[in-house]
């Protein structure tokens, strides 16, 4: 195995990624890198060698790892890259902090970013697919990001260096975002946060926020946001094409897409990671089958299934 740059922080051989995904599923990463600072960060992609690739991961909310594992250096950024900071309508925050963190934190000052209050996940991952709820986007708030290069050069990106589209933006390879500039209108904080409690209580309502999921599955194919705003037109949003193709509720091993938003693929307790991506692929067959309509997954999958591990 290639030796890897010494650290200060923490670095985990043949780390079992599963208990680090929402749906808890998933080989191990060849190494789990947790950076003790930014210096840290940028000292260990600069030495790393070129060959060896980088996955930069966030609290996996979004995430299928496949059951072979990962053949790269996973990093996870934690204390010290999750700080919240309000100065006028500017929200400045770590790439590890959290979605519903930034926005409480924000609405405490009277800044409305209530849009990230229900979505899942860090700040890091919800710039690098363009997270987007009730109508609003990442791309809509978005200043400027912070991010390390391969090179160990601390850089900063602006909303039209990512090009950003639909629940996508184009991060430079291997780099590792590690803060985010935020701009949100000024509103009376108690307003916010009592429109926060509406959406949430929206949420509970409609989706299965006990269950093991990872949020929507696939992309609207009319390019919504995924829940949508209480005017939008409901004939191409993906859990109407999935409900049409009869699968609401539809099983594969332990996996299912959830009967209660069919959207949503779901951990019964027992699913491999296998399981989900299957059931998820032959919902995407028999959606095209029936409609000829091409879902997307919005779930990133990634690593290697189990048997590309047998020689």
């Amino acid at each position: 195995m290639t030796e890897l740059p010494k650290v200060r922080g923490k670095l985990t051989p043949n780390k079992p990624l599963s208990d680090l995904t929402w749906l808890r599923v998933g080989g191990p990463a060849d190494w789990l890198f947790q950076p003790a600072d930014l210096a840290d960060l940028q000292d260990f992609l600069r030495d790393l060698p070129l060959e060896v690739p980088v996955f930069p991961m966030g609290v996996g909310s979004n995430l299928i790892v496949r059951d072979g594992g990962l053949r790269a250096v996973v990093v996870r950024l934690g204390r010290g890259f999750n700080s919240i900071s309000v100065e006028g309508a500017r929200v400045t925050a770590g790439a590890a902090a959290l979605d519903a963190h930034v926005a409480r934190k924000a609405a405490d000052a009277g800044v409305d970013l209530t849009f990230l209050r229900t979505i899942p996940g860090a700040i890091g991952g919800a710039v690098c697919m363009n997270a987007g709820c009730y109508g609003s986007y990442v791309a809509d708030h978005l200043l400027e990001v912070r991010a390390v290069l391969r090179s160990g050069e601390l850089v900063t990106l602006t909303p039209s260096d990512l090009s950003f589209a639909y629940r996508s933006s184009e991060v430079p390879e291997g780099a590792v975002i590690v803060e985010a500039v935020f701009e949100g209108h000024v509103a009376d904080a108690e307003q916010l946060h009592a429109h926060m409690e509406a959406q949430l209580k929206r949420r509970d309502e409609t989706q299965p926020t006990k269950d093991r999921s990872a949020g929507s599955t696939f992309r609207n194919p009319a390019g919504f946001s995924s829940t949508g705003r209480a005017d939008d037109v409901h004939d191409l949003k993906a859990w109407k094409v999935i409900d049409d193709a009869g699968l609401r509720g539809a099983t594969r091993g332990g996996a299912q897409m959830s009967p209660k938003h069919s959207n949503f693929l779901v951990n019964t307790g027992s699913a491999t990671a296998a399981d989900l991506e299957g059931l998820g692929e032959e919902v995407r067959k028999r959606v095209f089958q029936q409609s000829g309509i091409e879902l997307v997954w919005e779930i990133k999958r990634i690593g290697e299934p189990v048997s590309s591990d047998k020689g």
